[in-house]
């Protein structure tokens, strides 16, 4: 039989009674090529990935013949009478062939095509079906009721064979072996042509054939043609005459683990690497190959075979007549017609069903603003979760087209893609689902007159208040535009002695950033100014930053100081009135708040508040007088309050307080 050399990270868990999801069968196909076949019969075919070529048993002409992936025949080795299972080696460097009228495992070298060895089994052994598993080459071998199980080893200096390694019975004829590298120390027997269907699970990995599973009529399953086990090495899938579904059963104990519907009559079946299934029927008048994907009973594609005949019906499918090429981009299959007339056909990605996607976006929009590009991704195989599709934009300034990126296709197919065209005109969005390992790809796409817009400008710092003389660094940044990229910069501070100017012009960098750092010592506007160009308008942007003034204040005629109450406070004897000294930044007409506090009661009160005129030099004293309580609490402060201090050239700024206290 076929080597089974699946990848044990790819499961199969096809679901019992429903599918996961609702599916249509796609209709039938053809297959995308064929070629004639020079045998008159066929046993079992096997695909080698590394020389790209496929090998046929051919049990009445006695031969194994060698094609290429077109069907074309590359190399023939004869005298193999009866040969009927091949399985290929892992490495692909040997094709072992079991060959019933000379009793013997003979070794082809796949490179050349030609015999390199031959292994006898023993006299009247007749070995049909071999499996390699647990480091050697099992094989089916026997018939008229002494049907049994013999191993090859080749692990040392001398070949080894041993026979009758099934002690628990005897089968009927030659048991149809199966393996796979998910489970490298299990075998899987089953009885070929017999109905009811036995199978069989056996322990390899200790050099022995140790029977761990057994069914008699498992499934009311007949005549057993084919069968192969999955990659995860947890199940085998059936080819029997009945019923009409490719059924699965556990390898723990050989109970139903859930079917593939085809049709009747079921002969073949082979895995995918990745655990899509190729599924195989005797039928005149329905489809013939079958593909699943794993954990899922929907075909992914259904294939009708031609009628290349004098029949009514179509040509057949041969026993044992599929096999996955390991990357599972193809997938072949032998058939034959009423004239006995053997082709190979090749189909090309079989596992991928066929998609449909559409694309829809608005007639027009305004450039440089966002639109929405929505349609649906649709197959008759449900798609896996989170997948996405590829956007590429088309315009004036990217004839070639543009990656915008990706967008995720929702559990119901539809996806929505943003995107803010930069260029006026005709723009084409093309949306591609570039396929999955089950789903073909597919485009779409919708197109959108985008009429000229503005630029995007902005400049930083807005509503910010900074401190007396700081040196602040404004970013004018402009957006996408067509051929200016020159911004202008105006600083106009508040009041009316200084007139806006222009403090800095130039060409914003590469990230359309333009910076200028200004002094500040008042509140000021500044402005950006893009002068627009053939596709974008002009526009501005301001950014209005507020300065507070400088402020300082201090007390004096006091006898002493004390940390007290987190605070320095000052000490004055009742009989000396304070001396409370302010500084400001001085403007035409300004005045400053003079604020005076007490501490009663757990909380600080209001005791006198006053505007009082700041003098042009920006300096003024008062003298605290009057009869004050002794052993209390005050604190004094000087702010600038914006409007209220007669100007609004400055931001509010609130002064330090000043704490102290009169002793007797």
């Amino acid at each position: 039989m076929r080597i089974r050399t699946l990848p044990a990270a790819t499961a199969l868990a096809v679901l019992s009674g429903s599918a996961a999801f609702a599916v249509t069968s796609a209709a039938p196909a053809l297959a995308d090529s064929s070629a004639v076949l020079p045998v008159t019969s066929t046993g079992d075919m096997v695909v080698d990935g590394v020389h790209q070529r496929v090998f046929i048993s051919d049990p009445a002409a006695g031969k194994v013949v060698a094609t290429d992936y077109s069907g074309t025949v590359v190399g023939t080795v004869d005298a193999l009478p009866g040969v009927r299972g091949l399985e290929l080696s892992a490495d692909s460097g040997t094709l072992y062939a079991a060959v019933e009228g000379a009793d013997a495992i003979v070794a082809l070298d796949t490179a050349t095509a030609t015999e390199a060895r031959r292994y006898p089994t023993g006299t009247g052994t007749r070995p049909e079906y071999p499996a390699l598993a647990g480091g050697k080459l099992w094989f089916g071998y026997g018939n008229g009721g002494s049907g049994n199980i013999g191993s090859l080893d080749l692990s040392g200096a001398d070949p080894v064979v041993a026979l009758r390694q099934d002690t628990t019975r005897s089968w009927y004829s030659a048991p149809v072996l199966g393996s796979s590298a998910g489970a490298p120390g299990t075998l899987v027997a089953g009885a070929p042509d017999q109905s009811p269907v036995e199978l069989a699970v056996y322990d390899v990995s200790s050099g022995t054939a140790n029977r761990t599973a057994y069914a008699f009529d498992p499934g009311n399953s007949s005549d057993l043609a084919d069968l192969a086990v999955t990659p995860d090495g947890k199940d085998v899938v059936t080819a029997s005459g009945a019923p009409y579904r490719h059924q699965m059963f556990k390898l723990s104990d050989l109970s139903e683990d859930g079917s593939y519907p085809t049709t009747a009559y079921p002969n073949a079946v082979d895995i995918a690497p990745n655990g899509a299934v190729a599924a195989g029927t005797f039928s005149w008048y329905d489809p013939d190959v079958h593909v699943f994907a794993p954990g899922d009973s929907g075909t992914l594609r259904q294939y009708d075979l031609p009628n290349t005949g004098t029949s009514t019906g179509s040509d057949t499918l041969a026993a044992n007549g599929l096999a996955w090429a390991p990357d599972t981009s193809k997938l072949f299959a032998v058939s034959y017609n009423d004239a006995n007339v053997y082709a190979l056909r090749v189909f090309t990605d079989p596992a991928k069903a066929d998609t449909a996607l559409t694309a829809s976006a608005p007639a027009a929009s305004p450039r440089a603003k966002s639109l929405s590009v929505t349609g649906r991704l649709t197959s008759t195989h449900a798609f896996p979760a989170g997948g996405t599709v590829s956007v590429t934009r088309t315009d004036a300034e990217s004839p070639a087209g543009s990656a915008r990126g990706t967008a995720t296709v929702g559990a119901d197919g539809t996806y929505s893609f943003t995107d803010a065209p930069p260029a006026a005109g005709k723009v084409t969005y093309t949306v591609t689902y570039a396929g999955d390992t089950y789903h073909a790809r597919a485009t779409a796409t919708a197109t959108v007159t985008v009429s000229p817009s503005t630029a995007a400008l902005s400049l930083n710092n807005g509503g910010t208040a900074y401190a007396y003389d700081s040196a602040v660094k404004f970013t004018a940044h402009l957006g996408t535009t067509y051929t200016n990229r020159k911004v202008d910069i105006y600083a106009d501070p508040y009041g009316g002695d200084k007139p806006e100017k222009l403090v800095k012009s130039g060409t914003v960098d590469s990230a359309g950033n333009l910076s200028v750092t200004l002094t500040l010592t008042r509140d000021t506007k500044v402005t950006a100014k893009f002068a627009g160009d053939t596709r974008y308008a002009p526009a501005a942007a301001t950014s209005t930053v507020g300065t507070r003034v400088r402020v300082s204040s201090a007390l004096s005629g006091y006898y002493t100081s004390k940390k007290a109450w987190d605070q320095t406070y000052r000490y004055f004897h009742k009989s000396k009135d304070p001396v409370y000294d302010t500084t400001m930044t001085a403007y035409k007409g300004r005045k400053y708040q003079a604020e005076m506090q007490s501490y009663s009661k757990g909380a600080w009160r209001d005791t006198h508040t006053e505007f009082l005129a700041l003098p042009p030099g920006g300096k003024d004293t008062l003298e605290l007088t009057g009869t004050p309580p002794t052993g209390v609490r005050f604190r004094i402060r000087s702010s600038y309050i914006d409007t209220k201090s007669g100007d609004n050239v400055n931001a509010t700024t609130y002064g330090s307080w000043k704490y102290f206290i009169f002793t007797s």
